[in-house]
């Protein structure tokens, strides 16, 4: 998401639309059972229920026994030294090992689903533990940049992009190209009038063309049946 600035001021006239994108995106990757702990009413998530959810797997039902959970810590009163009590969205809290303050988000790797315990017992884990360890797809992060040369260039990976791919119907065949290894990639997707404006408007760019500044400028859909394409057209 492209902003400058993180100051809110509310939905006016005057409202940045890139917080709210950020606040929406945030609000769909967050599981049902916690948007109401982590979401207070807001005029930007007003119309947030008409969206399509995202079923993504850590959106989960709460009969699922599942090795890994999303929840978040609750205030609630625990011995010193004794960890945090947690809602992850199941028919009892889970107590997990580590203090965290109230209303934080975690993820945590289930001991056991045994009903005759009070609570059930957990660890606080890594958000990419279900990722690296189970392979399994655990949502996303929204990052805010400045401008596009920050989106490129910033990173939330230490190491930073290692592969950066550009995409407009005037790129590369996607079907005659190899692409190389990478560790983290970067996809880039313009607007309706491509990629070119968004670097145009760029003024601390010194490349002028799509072409110049990525890896590989890609058609991702050759033989296209319609004029554009939309993220909501699949």
């Amino acid at each position: 998401v492209n902003v400058k600035g993180t100051s809110f001021e509310g939905v006016t006239k005057k409202t940045n639309p890139n917080i709210a994108m950020l606040r929406i995106l945030q609000y769909l990757e967050t599981p049902q059972y916690l948007r109401k702990a982590l979401f207070p009413m807001h005029p930007d998530l007003k119309y947030a229920g008409l969206l399509n959810p995202l079923d993504c797997p850590h959106h989960m039902r709460s009969t699922e026994e599942a090795t890994f959970r999303e929840g978040v810590v609750v205030k609630r009163t625990i011995k010193k030294g004794k960890g945090s009590y947690v809602d992850c969205g199941i028919d009892k809290e889970v107590q997990i090992d580590k203090e965290l303050k109230p209303g934080t988000r975690v993820t945590v790797r289930m001991d056991s689903y045994k009903k005759e315990q009070k609570h059930y017992k957990g660890k606080a884990v890594s958000p990419n533990a279900p990722r690296t360890e189970l392979g399994l797809y655990w949502g996303y992060r929204v990052r805010l940049a400045d401008n596009f040369s920050a989106a490129l260039l910033e990173s939330c990976f230490r190491e930073g992009y290692d592969l950066t791919i550009g995409t407009s119907d005037t790129g590369e065949n996607i079907d005659a190209t190899n692409i190389r290894h990478f560790k983290h990639a970067l996809i880039c997707l313009g607007g309706l009038s491509g990629l070119e404006p968004v670097i145009e408007s760029d003024e601390t760019l010194k490349e002028t063309s799509p072409r110049d500044l990525f890896d590989y400028y890609l058609n991702t859909c050759p033989n296209q049946g319609s004029r554009t394409i939309r993220t909501e057209v699949d």
